[in-house]
Order: C-alpha cells, then structure tokens, then sequence
C-alpha cells in the first residue's frame, strides 16, 4: 500500500510518500519539500495571514496532485503548531479542505509528542527500555518518555527554534547578552518539566529527531545523512557546548554555508542549539541518540495498525 503523509510545519511543508504495510518496514519512495515559514506569516493580532493562507493553499493543492499521480491510497495531512495557534486557523481549514479537497488534521502538542515517541520506539524496538524521546520544532519542543509504544507521558513546551528566535533576539547574529538571557531563561522554563521527568526514573535509552538535532550531530561530527539511517549518530553535551562558541558568533548568512545547515532553517540554528543544550542539561543527558524516525513516521505507523491488514491501490484511467 502506497501512503502520502503531509506534514504542514512551521518552517516547511513535507509531503512523504511511503510503501508500508502492517508489520513492514515502510519504505520512503518520493519527498518534497516547500518552505512556507508560516509562523513568520502570523500577523501582529494572531491571524495567518492571506499571503500565508494563499500559498498554503496553492502548496497543499500541489500535494495533493504529486499524491494522485504517484499512486498513493491515502493522503494523510496534518498541521502542527503554526496553523494550530493561528486565532483564524478554523477558517484556513475550511479554505484547505473547500479549494483543494485536503482535509488537514491539526495535531496538538501532545498528539506530536506521543506519535513521535511511537516511531522512536518502533525504530530501536523493545530493547531501547525506558525510552525517552525529544522533538525541537519550529514552533514547540516535544519530550515523552516510557516503557510501552504509548509513552507514561508526553509534553509539548512553546519552546521551538524558530519562536525563540523570532521572540528572543533582536539581531544577527545575537549579542551575548541576548544569549545569556535566553540560556537563563530556558533554564527556568525546563525546570517544572525536568523535576516531573525525574519521578519516571533515569531513560535507559534518550533519543532525539527533528531536524535541528540532526543539524547540530552533523556539525559535531556525525555522519552525513548519505550514509543512511542506520548510522548510529550521537550528539553530546560536550561537542554542543563548543559548537555554540563557534556558532553564536556567526550570521545566519555565514551558518548557511556549513556543511548539513539548510538555508530556509539557518536564522533559527543557534536558538535550536540553546533549547537543545537546556533540555539535556535540564534533564541530565550527557548525550542523545539520533534517531532517524519521528512524526511522520508515527502518522504512518498509526495508520496501519488501524487498516485490516489489507493492501489498497489507486488505479487511475
């Protein structure tokens, strides 16, 4: 069965087509990707804006076509936390689902967290044990941890890369005390959640996705993504706190010509970092695995354990 699962971000929007059935390693087959940024589209009273709304539309309607005419069987689409703040978002749906036919679920931050946590543990198996999962978005930060493929809990904080980035600081790249403040800051927010993390017990396994963590391991030194999924990479607490040195100091023009950083995400490299280095720190992680399934992985995952096992196929005429 040929599966579509679009993903309405922040910063993108990631249409993933995959070949999976039940009990299957799904295998991607066509990805593309358009950069919306649409938290920058949300306008000073909370509204997406029509030039946002307008090429969301357009965007989700070519989707859509790339989904027909490669074969999938369903499209599954979703919004996460851009769409879902947006005081019109009601409204952007409904303009969604009238001009292209596209349904677009909005997941809240718990719905993110727990399905990113099912892929997680889906990829390292039961072996992983007490597993913890974390998510750095444009827009929110995801922790669930447990022993189950349902984590015991799961949290989403207003702690995203990019709304760091656009709240936070006002130059580029930041002053220090910009910096410093915000380092304080996050400290202060991941307090209440650590000290809740603590009465679960110590992660027999910390893994984290998204693609600012896999950013950030790549600019440590892990391995590049041509190298495949398998690839154990790591990011330690170490090699973070020297590449923030480095990087804090540098424009976004200058980060987007390191190996690994996409351009469309560079402006909101250095606020990743701190939220990443904040929440390790915060919840005493001297290292965290990179794990190469997350939430659209979980989307997919969730959808085949709710079919009858049976395959479907599109014909067209």
């Amino acid at each position: 069965m040929r599966l579509g699962v679009l993903d309405v971000g922040s910063n993108t929007v990631h249409l993933l087509v995959v070949d999976a059935r039940r009990g299957a390693h799904p295998t991607p087959a066509r990805s593309e990707k358009t950069v919306l940024r649409l938290a920058e589209r949300i306008t000073s009273t909370g509204q997406l804006s029509k030039v946002g709304a307008d090429e969301l539309v357009r965007t989700v309607a070519a989707a859509k076509e790339s989904s027909v005419r490669l074969g999938c069987a369903d499209l599954m689409a979703f919004a996460t936390s851009a769409v879902r703040e947006a005081g019109n978002s009601a409204a952007v749906l409904r303009r969604v689902h009238k001009e292209t036919g596209v349904e677009l679920k909005v997941l809240s931050g718990e719905d993110e967290a727990r399905l990113t946590f099912l892929a997680a543990r889906r990829w390292y198996g039961w072996s992983a044990g007490n597993l913890l999962v974390l998510d750095i978005g444009g827009g929110s930060l995801e922790i669930a941890a447990g022993i189950d493929e349902d984590p015991d809990f799961a949290w989403s904080l207003p702690l995203g890369a990019g709304r760091l980035t656009r709240t936070r600081f006002t130059s580029d790249p930041p002053g220090r005390d910009q910096v410093e403040r915000t380092v304080g800051w996050l400290a202060e927010q991941l307090a209440p959640v650590a000290r809740r993390v603590a009465k679960y017990g110590a992660p027999d396994r910390a893994v984290a996705t998204s693609k600012t963590f896999r950013t950030l391991a790549r600019l440590t030194g892990a391995a590049p993504s041509s190298d495949g999924p398998r690839v154990r990479r790591v990011l330690t607490d170490t090699a973070l706190s020297q590449l923030i040195a480095f990087i804090t100091r540098m424009s976004a023009a200058d980060l987007a010509q390191l190996d690994g950083v996409s351009p469309s995400r560079a402006h909101q490299l250095v606020a990743g970092a701190l939220v990443a280095q904040a929440t390790m720190r915060a919840l005493s992680l001297p290292e965290v695995e990179i794990g190469p399934w997350a939430l659209r992985e979980g989307v997919i995952l969730r959808r085949l354990d709710q079919t009858n096992g049976e395959d479907h196929t599109v014909h067209s005429d």
